[in-house]
């Protein structure tokens, strides 16, 4: 009979070095959200601390309690990493501290401790967003004769050849009236709005959580960010946990240790009703 070796085994030891975890989470109604849906979530109103800021610099997303003392604890117990669609100029409006990495504009900005821009990341998308800015241009195109919605083309800032350029990143399509309701169903028929033109179709995903709905090419994506960063950036030995509430979310949150979700949301609603 073969005797196995059997390493000496080794227990907990509770006085050891704190590693931070990283946390890597989203942001707009996973740790804030607007006062509209505070009310429509029924969230308690007292206490409220505001998040983020509009345009004209009013307070616009709040914190409840229970929020502030999550960041609060995120903040001071882990490396806190923002994964959000938010892009450069949008994150700015957030009042809230990130000292750490940042994972913006749906994954194709990569922000790096210093601030600066990660120059790796901003190469290899913009090589790819270049091959497709004729197709996001038709994209518009064919989008424009939908009177009831509001249709933004989301741009950021690269450098092609060593020339600082705008390239357009995804569409972001809004009802003007948030009747989220036709919005759902307009996205429905997206995929054969799509493939009435060459090639569009199989360039592009939709995401749509209540009044927002994004069309991204697939280069594009909170998963192809977050698998860089760990690959290249992040300490691979720290645990690495997060949370966030759509189901664009989940496919970067597959790739940490332990994720979940708040308990209200698009996340939320899909594992519910028995859909994932």
């Amino acid at each position: 009979m073969t005797d196995f070796f059997k390493p000496e085994a080794r227990f907990f030891e509770s006085k050891v070095a704190l590693v931070k975890p990283y946390a890597l989470m989203d942001l707009d109604d996973t740790l804030f959200q607007t006062q509209r849906k505070i009310a429509a979530w029924q969230l308690p109103m007292d206490g409220l601390v505001a998040a983020t800021v509009d345009k004209q610099n009013a307070p616009l997303s709040f914190l409840t309690p229970k929020q502030c003392h999550f960041f609060n604890w995120l903040s001071q117990s882990t490396e806190l990493i923002p994964v959000t669609a938010r892009d450069t100029t949008e994150i700015m409006r957030v009042k809230l501290p990130f000292d750490s990495w940042q994972v913006l504009t749906h994954g194709a900005v990569i922000v790096a401790p210093s601030g600066q821009i990660c120059a790796r990341w901003q190469r290899l998308m913009a090589g790819q967003l270049v091959a497709l800015q004729a197709k996001l241009s038709q994209l518009m195109a064919r989008l424009a004769g939908f009177e009831a919605l509001r249709i933004t083309p989301h741009y950021e800032h690269f450098i092609v050849d060593d020339n600082a350029t705008d390239l357009m990143v995804y569409v972001a399509i809004k009802h003007q009236h948030k009747d989220h309701d036709a919005l759902l169903q307009f996205a429905a028929q997206l995929p054969s709005v799509l493939n009435e033109a060459a090639d569009l179709g199989n360039e592009f995903y939709i995401h749509v959580n209540a009044n927002n709905l994004a069309l991204l090419p697939h280069v594009v994506n909170k998963h192809h960010a977050m698998r860089f960063l760990l690959d290249y950036h992040l300490d691979k030995n720290r645990p690495c946990f997060g949370f966030g509430d759509s189901l664009a979310d989940l496919p970067f949150l597959q790739l940490l240790d332990w994720y979940g979700t708040p308990n209200r949301g698009q996340l939320h609603d899909a594992i519910s009703q028995g859909c994932l």
